[in-house]
């Protein structure tokens, strides 16, 4: 029999809700979450379940979940971990929808069997679990706070999913010090069952939400993540901190690929495709979740900073240039919209300099230029303290032009720097959801954050591009290196598969001998290249298993030997079926073009600067698969060696349309092949525009199969 699974709503608007493990004990967690959806004031039914019965906070307990009635929404278990199993059977049989798994003890400490047994309880019985090991959740639709927290959540805007507890909880009380309005918080703990993608496609449509903020430790099921947050961003900006920036994912060691794809890396790539605005600390995250919803989408990208200081003027110049905010520069158009505004010693160059002396109608007489203005996309207020200003007025002022630029629909933020006074006004404005900052690189980040998220809105697509594949060869080369137990492809196979895949090669044949190199040789045509075939040897070059532009017959006969005696001494018992004789590519730029199955984000592409300098460079970009040709075309120019195939000093544009195929033709491959784990071109060459680009090397890894040969 099929199950539907229940509604997330239900989940998130609940009409009724069981506490197991309510206890009679103040002091306990179980107590704690009845008391604060007590206090919360949750309008739906509530039954505290505990097996001495009685009274808790003035409702009468459940014995059992026998006692409860059928079809509960919500269930939130706080036993011990061993009662655990029994307490989600008994939820289970009253069909109970959600479970929030509140007991810690399971897959985090090692427990990995008992999750499961409770995961495969919850799905006999169509009941959706989260957690286990987390704090609870809120939601403001339902007016429920089930969680441990300190309570007296402030109803607002934004959802936080968050993996960490106790950072979790940490964020509820920080929301109350920066009168942060919440509109759900949900722990998503061990993450076995629900996770951050079910959430979002709930909050996505939530009136009350206006930004979601994820706290990520690690990424399950990254695919159906990347399809949701896609969606998402289109509707409400989504910001993420996500830890463990330093941590290497696993690496494949027969792969640059997979030696080069270290999980942040990729998770901070994949971030961006889907919009998602990538915060580096709680504090920026915050900013932004603030700023965003009351701020308009900028109508222009240029932006003009106004100050009465030159010296903070020029830290926001640079925090500009870092968060890529666009400084308006024409001159003679500044001069005529501020120098009404502007005393004759100032400054109407980028950034206005409107002097020490400047009063509070001073600024507003700026920035009434800048809100008259079509040229100006938004505008950035500093203000230094001085003994001029009317200290008196700064917080009015600020205020009031924030509510005039607000209806305008065009950003501000400022950044006030002082003394006591000047940070209380700060802190008290910011409390009160005005733009303002204590540091210019904070409000320059929020003002970046903006436009970040409106270059995302402006390129979106819900294209997808993929080639015509013949993946009925691709099929056949796999099986039968899989008859022959191995979990990597010859150099001969990886030819038939980019052959399949529509990529052109140089022109190759396979010896079995001298006599044969040299006459294959001599139909391929001189200059050429010859490398091993060899299953134990992946890496030709490290082994001395590669020889280059060979020009005559005496170059070929003498490279075979060496090649020969090189792979024998530095790979002993290497079992050799071949050397490969390869048309010698003409010089081009070298790239590397790889993809490969993460464990987090399933299929992506690599794209950078190949050659054998590949992971000394390291000068690669990362995007998920599907793609279309705009989001590869992005991907290559992130490459700090773009230019090269522009054409610099003088020479001719690269066929940037080939390496583009070429990109989607591997994205295709690997995402539709599930055998291949990885894939690797390097080099592909690119040739002048209409000469195309030709993949020299390829490397394919195939997934692991029991007792498969490894050897690489």
């Amino acid at each position: 029999m099929t199950h539907q699974e229940p509604d997330i709503r239900r989940l998130f608007e609940p009409q009724s809700v069981a506490v197991i493990g309510a206890s009679h004990n103040e002091t306990k967690i179980g107590s704690k979450i009845l008391a604060n959806i007590i206090n919360g004031g949750f309008p739906g039914r509530i039954y505290p379940v505990n097996p001495k019965g009685g009274e808790v906070l003035g409702l009468p307990v459940a014995k059992s979940m026998d006692d409860v009635e059928m079809d509960v929404d919500l269930i939130v278990t706080c036993v011990p971990a061993k009662y655990t199993l029994d307490a989600v059977k008994a939820a289970g049989a009253r069909r109970a929808a959600f479970n929030l798994v509140i007991t810690s003890g399971f897959s985090e400490v090692g427990n990995i069997d008992l999750e499961r047994q409770v995961m495969d309880v919850a799905r006999a019985s169509n009941m959706r679990i989260i957690g286990p090991n987390i704090f609870g959740m809120y939601s403001a639709a339902a007016d429920i706070d089930a969680t441990f927290g300190p309570g007296g959540i402030r109803k607002g805007g934004v959802a936080i999913i968050t993996q960490s507890g106790a950072l979790g909880l940490a964020m509820i009380g920080k929301t109350g010090v920066e009168n942060v309005g919440i509109s759900a918080i949900v722990s998503v703990g061990n993450k076995a069952d629900i996770d951050e993608a079910d959430l979002v496609s709930y909050l996505v449509d939530d009136d009350i939400t206006d930004v979601i903020l994820m706290y990520i430790e690690g990424v399950k099921n990254g695919d159906r993540l990347v399809e949701v947050l896609k969606t998402a961003t289109r509707k409400k900006p989504v910001v993420v901190i996500k830890s463990g920036r330093s941590k290497r994912g696993a690496v494949a060691a027969a792969s640059h690929t997979g030696s080069l794809a270290g999980s942040d890396e990729i998770f901070d790539a994949v971030m961006r495709q889907c919009g998602v605005l990538r915060a580096e600390s709680i504090k920026e995250a915050f900013n932004l979740c603030k700023f965003l919803p009351g701020t308009g989408i900028p109508k222009g990208d240029n932006t003009v900073v106004i100050t009465n200081g030159g010296g903070i003027g020029v830290l926001a110049t640079d925090a500009c240039e870092k968060y890529n905010v666009k400084m308006y520069d024409d001159v003679t158009s500044l001069k005529e919209i501020f120098a009404p505004a502007t005393p004759a010693f100032g400054s109407t160059k980028n950034p206005i300099d409107i002097t020490g002396g400047a009063t509070s109608a001073d600024y507003t007489l700026a920035m009434d230029a800048a809100l008259a203005s079509d040229s100006i996309g938004s505008v950035i207020s500093l203000y230094c303290e001085t003994a001029v200003f009317d200290a008196d007025n700064l917080g009015d002022m600020i205020a009031k032009n924030t509510k005039r630029y607000r209806a305008a629909g065009k950003p501000i933020a400022f950044s006030v720097f002082g003394g006591e006074e000047t940070e209380r006004i700060q802190n008290e404005l910011s409390k009160d959801g005005m733009p303002v900052f204590g540091d210019v690189y904070e409000t320059v980040c929020c003002l970046g954050g903006v436009y970040r998220y409106r270059r995302y809105l402006e390129q979106w697509t819900d294209e997808v591009h993929e080639e015509k594949i013949d993946f009925d060869a691709i099929d056949q080369v796999v099986a039968e290196a899989r008859a022959d137990r191995r979990s990597f492809l010859l150099a001969d196979e990886g030819r038939r598969v980019m052959e399949a895949a529509g990529i052109p090669l140089p022109a190759t044949k396979t010896a079995k001998s001298m006599e044969e190199a040299v006459k294959l040789a001599d139909e391929i045509g001189y200059p050429v290249v010859m490398k091993v075939v060899s299953r134990d040897i992946l890496h030709k070059s490290d082994s001395g298993g590669v020889a280059l532009d060979l020009e005559n017959t005496e170059e070929v006969i003498d490279a075979y030997e060496a090649i020969m005696r090189n792979c024998r001494t530095n790979v002993p018992g290497a079992r050799i079926q071949g050397i490969q004789v390869m048309e010698m590519a003409p010089p081009g730029v070298e790239l590397i073009v790889g993809a490969r199955r993460d464990a987090g984000f399933g299929p992506i592409i690599m794209f950078g600067m190949g050659g054998i300098y590949v992971e000394v460079l390291k000068d690669i970009s990362f995007r998920a698969v599907p793609l279309n040709r705009a989001e590869a075309l992005e991907m290559m120019k992130e490459i700090r060696a773009f230019p090269l195939l522009l054409g610099v000093r003088g020479e001719e544009r690269k066929d940037i349309e080939s390496v583009l195929d070429a990109v989607i033709r591997i994205g295709t491959v690997i995402r539709h092949v599930e055998d291949i784990s990885d894939i690797e071109v390097n080099p592909l060459v690119a040739y002048e525009q209409g000469r195309g680009a030709k993949a020299v090397d390829v490397r394919i890894l195939l997934t692991d199969i029991a007792g498969g040969d490894t050897n690489a």
